[in-house]
């Protein structure tokens, strides 16, 4: 099979290659962050590295089950490694591991050794790393493919590649797998095959003894309401519509559990103006679209809706501060923070060729008054790019190429 390679994530891993913190990779189930390794232990064997220097180790692999002790993993780690010459460590999916970070932190202390690891549990690997890490530790979050990695994977099989076509198939999932795949069948049961993963492993697991049946129909409420602003009330509002009841704390268990999972990201309302977070409302992103169209393959939603996510996505990628934008009364659909502190807005709309969609897709980011960038993302192929007083429209998928 041939991976996708992927730059950035590979950039970080270097750039962190041989200095004295732990390199943890986060991502949702099947996002690639073992295919991630794969290529980074291949970068280091091409750069002189020996295979005896690397120890790997994959706790969702039945032939180190023993190894989710941690006494025995400290055992073998240190039966395997060599006097004299730098380790490199990858534990694989660490969450299974009770008391890892006793492991790690041994390891840590040694010369030599270099240590990297993956989770698919921001709960597990938040909660246990930043009480016993703290400091000693960068995290990097693997997404699923972004579209000019899709295209990158997409150029291993075909030689000619139609944009649109490509988006078409990139807005239906973006897992690494599915570009192997042939048929819409086989996409479909890949897919159900992850979420039953996350939904067993990283959501029940984490609640206890939950409803199922009340998990999926919250679930289905998320997925229905992508790119819309809700509360918890408005949840429980629509689940008793459905002859559901739930008590508020039991719900709001339910949704840190589907955060907590990855499956979802909840974004917060940020104030432009007043530079400030605000505590009412937010809105929940999907980590890939193909969850939606496997829970709801008949549900009719505006599709701007849909870019929303990809651009959210998108955004993450680049971006460690992501929100949904507030000034006065209106919404932004994106405020972003940079590390440097900077900002930039995005709008985002489906079209905006007729006058009156312009104007209202325009108005919100006129309303913001400093020199920050402010961009109008669209599908629109004609008139794809114009500026408005310093609002810079642009093509969705020119935009995703950059």
């Amino acid at each position: 099979m041939e991976f996708v390679s992927r730059p950035m994530y590979l950039e970080f891993l270097q750039r962190h290659k041989d200095k004295p913190i732990i390199k943890i990779v986060s991502g949702v189930r099947r996002a690639g962050k073992s295919v991630l390794f794969t290529l980074f232990k291949k970068n280091l064997m091409e750069s002189g590295v020996f295979e005896e220097q690397i120890i790997s180790v994959n706790f969702e692999d039945l032939s180190f089950y023993e190894l989710r002790d941690f006494k025995r993993l400290y055992a073998y780690i240190q039966e395997h490694l060599i006097e004299n010459k730098k380790c490199y460590i990858f534990l694989d999916e660490i969450q299974h591991v009770p008391n890892f970070e006793l492991v790690v932190d041994s390891l840590f202390i040694k010369p030599n050794v270099d240590i990297y690891m993956t989770g698919s549990n921001a709960y597990f690997m938040s909660s246990q790393l930043a009480t016993n890490l703290t400091g000693r530790y960068v995290e990097l979050e693997v997404l699923p493919l972004s579209f000019s990695e899709y295209i990158q994977g997409l150029s291993n099989k075909q030689d000619h590649i139609v944009l649109s076509d490509a988006f078409n198939q990139y807005a239906f999932s973006a897992f690494p797998y599915l570009l192997q795949t042939e048929n819409f069948l086989e996409r479909v049961e890949y897919l159900r095959g992850i979420y039953h993963s996350v939904l067993v492993n990283d959501i029940v697991s984490r609640i206890g003894n939950p409803n199922t049946s009340l998990l999926e129909r919250i679930i289905r409420t998320l997925l229905s309401n992508v790119g819309s602003l809700v509360s918890t009330n408005k949840i429980k509002n629509t689940l008793i519509s459905q002859h559901v009841t739930i008590s508020h704390s039991s719900l709001e268990n339910y949704l840190e559990a589907l955060t907590d999972s990855l499956l979802f990201y909840a974004v917060p309302r940020f104030d432009v103006k007043g530079r400030e977070l605000l505590q009412r409302l937010e809105k929940y992103y999907t980590v890939d679209l193909g969850f939606r169209h496997l829970l709801l393959p008949d549900h009719q939603e505006d599709f701007g809706h849909l870019l929303e996510n990809i651009v959210y996505l998108e955004l993450r990628r680049k971006y460690a501060k992501v929100y949904v934008g507030n000034v006065g009364k209106y919404e932004v659909d994106f405020v972003v923070i940079t590390d440097k502190g900077t900002y930039a807005y995005y709008q985002v709309s489906e079209t905006t060729l007729a006058p009156e969609t312009l104007e209202r897709e325009l108005r919100p980011l006129r309303e913001i008054n400093d020199q920050f960038p402010k961009y109008l993302l669209t599908m629109d192929t004609i008139q794809p790019s114009a500026n408005y007083n310093g609002i810079e429209k642009k093509n969705i998928i020119d935009w995703l190429c950059e």
